[in-house]
């Protein structure tokens, strides 16, 4: 019998060799964290804002950091605090003498790739100063609206919510978000191998300073559009929706997933798909970007979170309670 084979219909090819040097130049650095990586630019790839939360000392904005300096476009750092003003991050009109008219100064919000530190530290009045930029990917500051350059994403951090001076982010941020991507305490081996660096005395911050620039603005949006013809057939996105629409009636949630997580999973799971070298979508693909898309689009009843039931447990039951097609 003839052995089954198949050819791309798009060349998948670019964008495996933008990300393996991607990975390459974040693995010189980092220890570990190899799903979480992959993740992140699946995100990238899908244009979609991501947000990290683990404890403090996990690397979660080192690992931010790194990815931004494998893009060769424009970078800014935000440290959210809890006197931090909406002015402060999108910017604010100063009025000029010279002229008699007032100037907008930008904030640093005006920037390709935002990575904000620990985005639950700040009050609830400059969470909701970012619902316009996440979504439409424009700033408008007295009735005057200001157009963001493309590329632009969040890469947000955030302490566990039980932790002293965090807020919990509103719902409509949440779901402004692709992934909420939890960022784990490394193995045993892989802390063995970071304390062989600092006993080798590695310098970290060198490491960071020789992490190469692998792609720019024009090839990252060129890789996008690739991702976007990724082939996904009729009955996978049944397969999505199937999944979306239990957690809208399952009764140990109180919020279910609105109609803009069934295209992040879409999205994603395209971007996943061309990571693995295809150029089109499994049921794993949406299996593996559905839990990461979903847990903090949703939200427990009373009575689960006493019982210490997690979204993450709830989406595994959907899961595995949805006819997977084949």
């Amino acid at each position: 019998m003839e052995s089954l084979s198949f050819e791309n219909r798009i060349d998948i090819q670019q964008i495996n060799d933008a990300i393996n040097k991607i990975k390459q130049e974040i693995g010189q650095v980092v220890v570990g964290q190899e799903k979480s990586v992959e993740l992140m630019l699946a995100a990238i790839l899908s244009n979609g804002h991501i947000l990290l939360e683990g404890v403090p000392g996990v690397a979660k904005t080192l690992t931010a950091k790194l990815i931004s300096k494998t893009i060769d476009v424009g970078f800014s750092r935000i440290q959210f605090t809890p006197d931090l003003m909406p002015s402060d991050v999108m910017g604010t009109n100063i009025y000029n003498p010279k002229t008699t008219q007032f100037e907008f100064r930008k904030g640093p919000i005006f920037s390709n790739i935002i990575l904000i530190d620990e985005i639950n530290r700040a009050p609830a009045k400059t969470q909701a100063a970012l619902f316009e930029v996440m979504e439409e990917r424009t700033i408008t500051v007295d009735g005057i609206k200001h157009e963001l350059e493309a590329p632009f994403m969040v890469i947000a951090t955030q302490n566990p919510v039980e932790h002293e001076g965090t807020y919990q982010l509103p719902e409509a941020q949440l779901d402004r978000f692709a992934f909420k991507i939890v960022i784990d305490y490394p193995t045993q081996e892989q802390e063995v191998e970071i304390l062989n660096r600092h006993q080798l005395n590695v310098n970290l911050h060198q490491m960071i300073n020789q992490v190469k620039k692998v792609i720019d603005a024009p090839a990252l949006n060129e890789l996008r559009k690739l991702v976007s013809k990724i082939t996904v057939e009729h009955k996978l996105l049944q397969f999505i929706a199937a999944i979306v629409n239990q957690t809208r009636n399952h009764s140990g949630l109180i919020l279910g997933a609105s109609p803009r997580a069934s295209v992040a999973i879409l999205n994603s799971s395209k971007a996943l798909a061309s990571l693995r070298g295809r150029d089109f979508v499994t049921p794993e693909d949406i299996i593996e970007v559905t839990i990461p898309a979903l847990r903090h689009r949703i939200s427990l009843s009373a009575e689960k979170e006493m019982d210490g039931t997690t979204t993450d447990d709830i989406v595994e039951a959907i899961i595995k309670n949805t006819e997977i097609p084949r």
